[in-house]
């Protein structure tokens, strides 16, 4: 194509993969869904470390009064 002076609709796709956008969207929604489970596993063991650590009310006074603010 030497210019831009031409009817579009006879020139045919002017962007790379074309076609493949229902699949990108596909792939795009199952890794947004895959991150937020990964999230959701890494906070729920972080949070069971917290409540194994500090559990009861003398553990959570110690680590406050180690760590004032």
């Amino acid at each position: 194509m030497t210019t831009w002076a031409v009817d579009l609709a006879d020139t045919g796709a002017v962007y790379p993969w074309q076609g493949y956008e229902l699949i990108m969207v596909i792939v795009g929604v199952a890794l947004w869904i895959l991150w937020h489970i990964i999230q959701l596993r890494e906070e729920k063991a972080e949070f069971a470390e917290d409540i194994r650590l500090y559990g009861n009310k003398e553990s959570i006074k110690k680590a406050l009064d180690d760590h004032p603010v």
